[in-house]
């Protein structure tokens, strides 16, 4: 997937900055290429949850954030993150005290 429309498909407008940062997260997500569609897809399925992948702003990775209001509804996205993790061998870390998880990169 072009970078333009990757940054597009998460809701960003694609400039130099912004596509420099993906190429950092890209080089720093082990196994990136096996995992960049599930990203991608995971994203489209965390949108009824109130939950969204974006760039962190603090490391190059991408992240996960959920905003829903709703115990019910942000438990919902939890166990998705968590079919994402299992299903594709991706390794997340979720953040202390946080509605947060970034996404490591490929389990070998």
């Amino acid at each position: 997937m072009q970078k333009e429309a990757m940054l597009t498909q998460l809701g960003y407008v694609p400039n130099d900055a912004l596509l420099n940062q993906l190429q950092r997260i890209e080089e720093n997500t082990t196994g990136y290429e096996k995992i960049q569609k599930h990203i991608m897809d995971l994203h489209g399925h965390l949108k009824v949850d109130d939950a969204y992948v974006a760039m962190s702003n603090t490391q190059d990775c991408f992240k996960i954030k959920i905003e829903s209001s709703s115990p019910e509804i942000a438990q919902e996205a939890h166990q998705k993150i968590q079919h994402f993790s299992d299903k594709f061998k991706v390794v997340v870390n979720k953040l202390e005290k946080k509605e947060t998880y970034y996404i490591v990169g490929f389990k070998h």
